[in-house]
């Protein structure tokens, strides 16, 4: 009996949930790489810490201000009725703290990598000496590569930021904004996260945001499936100290599977 040719859709739908959890996987599996050498997570906590102080100290600072900030952004909402004006200036805060988790997930994973530049170029050289080198290798002066990191990384949030905006504006719409605003910024989020997390071995191939960019572009459900795990897992306090670096392992991973290098690791 012939077999029943698979609706073209259908194909598509399946091969992007594939590539959706098989950049899950490879987070794992650099969860699992990096847990293998206890100077790695010690050299991947330093970098780490002072980001999480540094923006956990922004966030509590801009939260405690949330009200004051939300009555200042709705002048218009000071003759309504009090249950009104309380209820619109409720769904302020709601979408100002959430707006500000988005960002700071974003803000920290830069702050970490440019602090930690050093220990995760590290990590990643590690993750690719046990799978035969880096293909395609070249020498940046060690200037050179901070620059670019820093102005991917100020590009990056800067996106971030943009896109919350308007995000912010349709929190103030009841339900909607509680339901849609945070899936956007999981998905946003995450998509940035796995551009930023890529950039250490995509650097040192000489592969820079813009060529980074086209091929996630070309692999996303990948890149989503790697950055959207990651951009949740940042949420959860504490969490975020073992997150980056182990994420970093794990970005190494996916760049060399989207490249089509090995990525299967010795024993």
């Amino acid at each position: 009996m012939r077999g029943v040719d698979r609706h073209p859709a259908v194909s598509a739908g399946v091969s992007a949930g594939s590539d959706f959890f098989s950049g899950t996987r490879l987070l794992g599996r650099g969860f699992a790489a990096f847990a293998r050498s206890p100077r790695l997570v010690l050299l991947g906590a330093i970098p780490a810490v002072i980001s999480f102080l540094v923006v956990t100290a922004g966030l509590i600072t801009l939260w405690v201000f949330a009200g004051d900030i939300a009555d200042w952004v709705t002048p218009f909402a000071d003759d309504w009725s009090s249950g009104w004006q309380t209820t619109l200036r409720v769904f302020v805060v709601i979408a100002l703290v959430g707006g500000s988790l988005a960002v700071a997930v974003l803000t920290y994973t830069a702050l970490t990598l440019l602090i930690g530049d050093p220990f995760y170029e590290v990590i990643s050289e590690r993750v690719e000496d046990r799978l035969g080198g880096t293909p395609g290798g070249v020498e940046l002066p060690w200037y050179r590569t901070i620059r670019r990191n820093l102005l991917d990384s100020i590009r990056l949030i800067a996106l971030g930021i943009a896109i919350n905006i308007p995000l912010f504006f349709i929190g103030f719409i009841p339900i909607v904004g509680q339901v849609v605003v945070p899936v956007v910024n999981t998905i946003v989020g995450g998509w940035l996260i796995a551009v930023e997390l890529t950039g250490i071995p995509f650097n040192r191939r000489g592969m820079f945001l813009k060529e980074r960019r086209t091929l996630l572009r070309a692999n996303r459900p990948m890149a989503l499936g790697f950055g959207i795990p990651v951009f949740l897992l940042l949420l959860i306090p504490l969490a975020a100290l073992v997150v980056v670096p182990a994420a970093v392992a794990g970005g190494t991973l996916m760049t060399r599977r989207i490249l089509g290098q090995p990525i299967e690791l010795e024993r």
